[in-house]
């Protein structure tokens, strides 16, 4: 090799091989920082994630998608013939009941997301109380729009 060389992708730099063609040289951007009296690697805001994003379990969130399809079953078993009658036998407000329901028009992909934890750290379950696409796709691009930078 004659000369060393490197190449810049955005933000991101390739390793340099020496002139001898011996020797690769690695930049890792990142920083130490204290925290609890522990040390701990802080990588910069825009680099790629280099381990898979840990599961964030939210329970309240599963329990809503839950009851919602539970609700669902029960009234298309005909167990109970109103929305009135459910929340009145699970002693709960009516209004409550029908936004719980709304969770059963959900996605696929997003009730998986959900269930496996891999929701968008910023989803909550109040973000499913205002109006949403009934287009699976469309609820996608709303709500798992930020999952791969999460």
């Amino acid at each position: 090799m004659s000369k060393d060389f490197s190449f810049t992708v955005g933000h991101h730099h390739w390793p340099k091989l020496s002139a001898d063609g011996r020797t690769l040289l690695v930049r890792i951007p990142f920083t130490l920082q204290r925290r609890g009296g522990r040390k701990q690697v802080v990588t910069p805001a825009n680099a790629v994630p280099w381990i898979p994003r840990a599961p964030r379990v939210d329970a309240t969130l599963i329990k809503a998608v839950v009851r919602g399809h539970r609700w669902l079953e029960m009234l298309e078993s005909g167990r109970y013939a109103t929305l009135r009658e459910l929340a009145k036998a699970e002693k709960i407000n009516e209004s409550y009941l029908g936004r719980i329901l709304r969770l059963t028009l959900l996605s696929p992909d997003i009730i998986k997301s959900i269930l496996s934890g891999q929701q968008t750290r910023t989803l909550v379950l109040a973000d499913f109380f205002k109006p949403f696409p009934l287009d699976w796709e469309k609820q996608k691009q709303e709500f798992l729009k930020s999952t791969a930078s999460d």
